[in-house]
């Protein structure tokens, strides 16, 4: 630069080493955090789950963040306090476990994000239940530990266990259904087995689970015919997360 004295050199120098110096504090805070690999985070993800069982909070209260944010299977929501809270022993009959399993990771400085499958299994009584669910946590880096800032739960859909009902019932459920006009559905027997067909739609094979009340494999809901006073079936009812949608029974 034209007319500069060795006081803007010194400036200049001056400059760019704090901007090194700069730069390398500010990687060294991005970065700061402690590694942690995904065989860490399984391990503590299923030391909570092994404390179920027991009611142990100490985990839950270690691992789990102050501001966590926590949604459950149901879709609740629960803060930390919550969800420590709901860790209890199980009652007197019951026992079981929770394997977590096909677990995946995306690990990126003071980041850690672990989603995985869990697999429940409960004894009641002696009579055994089962459920699976999905989870995806989000670990952060803070105050010079790792804990879960964010966790949500999904339930996978298994179907109802199917059931069987007396075929003489299936004619009462034979004929059309309307919705509104030109809106129909039809529902025929063959043989011991009932198909509903939503107008020129494919045929859906209806599972009995009880007398009157069906199901469609891998389709979360259930299909109920309702009866009226006489006893004869009026609608059908398609039901779907407690709401219901009403088809009646056109005259044959």
């Amino acid at each position: 630069m034209r007319g500069a004295g060795p006081g803007w050199k010194t400036f200049a120098v001056l400059a760019g080493v704090l901007l090194l110096l700069g730069g390398t504090l500010w990687w060294k805070r991005a970065g700061s955090g402690e590694k942690i690999a995904q065989e860490e985070l399984v391990a503590r993800t299923q030391r909570l789950f092994d404390a179920v069982g027991g009611g142990d909070q100490a985990p839950w209260k270690e691992y789990f963040a102050d501001d966590a944010l926590y949604f459950d299977e149901k879709g609740r929501s629960m803060d930390k306090n919550a969800l420590v809270a709901d860790v209890t022993p199980l009652p007197k009959g019951y026992s079981g476990e929770i394997k977590l399993t096909n677990p995946q990771s995306r690990i990126a400085g003071d980041v850690a994000i672990l989603s995985y499958d869990s697999d429940e299994n409960e004894v009641v009584f002696g009579q055994k239940v089962r459920a699976r669910y999905h989870s995806t946590d989000t670990w952060l880096f803070r105050e010079g530990k790792w804990q879960i800032a964010a966790s949500q739960v999904l339930r996978y859909y298994e179907d109802p266990a199917a059931g069987k009902i007396d075929a003489s019932r299936l004619d009462d459920y034979a004929g059309t259904y309307e919705l509104a006009p030109g809106m129909t559905m039809a529902v025929t027997r063959e043989d011991d087995k009932l198909y509903a067909q939503r107008g020129q739609g494919a045929r859906v094979l209806l599972v009995p689970e009880v007398a009157d009340l069906f199901f469609r494999a891998g389709v979360e809901g259930r299909r109920l015919f309702r009866r009226d006073s006489k006893g004869k079936v009026d609608a059908l009812i398609d039901r779907r997360n407690n709401e219901d949608i009403v088809w009646t029974k056109k005259a044959s």
